[in-house]
């Protein structure tokens, strides 16, 4: 998968996790310039890349998601991070690793947003 971890997912815990299992991962914390882009600008950055969006912002990546529904702008996917510390690497990436697994193409993503939360991470339902 290509996917964009939003600057405060580790890149150097979660991206390089994800990327030893083949995964393409961009990390805005590795990058000061694109970690201080407005989540605006996140968004499309996922979009024109056609990257995955991790994020713990889901207050206001979820209002943004909703209006590029509502203007017709596709979007590759989006992983809402609810309820988990920024801390709890192991179940955050089993967490993603389950939502990969339940959709492995990449064109399943496409302008869906998906919540993980602590429940969800822990059984992967």
């Amino acid at each position: 998968m290509r996917i964009l971890l939003d600057a405060h997912v580790s890149g150097r815990r979660i991206g390089d996790a994800l990327r030893a299992e083949g995964h393409d991962v961009l990390a805005l914390d590795e990058d000061a310039e694109l970690g201080a882009l407005p989540d605006a600008d996140v968004l499309a950055l996922a979009a024109a890349d056609r990257r995955i969006l991790v994020t713990f912002n889901h207050r206001h990546f979820a209002p943004l998601l909703r209006q590029w529904a509502e203007a017709g702008q596709t979007h590759h996917g989006c992983v809402l991070v609810y309820g988990l510390d920024h801390s709890d690497f192991a179940l955050i990436l089993h967490g993603i690793r389950r939502l990969f697994d339940d959709r492995p193409r990449p064109e399943k993503w496409v302008d869906l947003a998906d919540a993980l939360t602590r429940q969800r991470a822990s059984s992967g339902s």
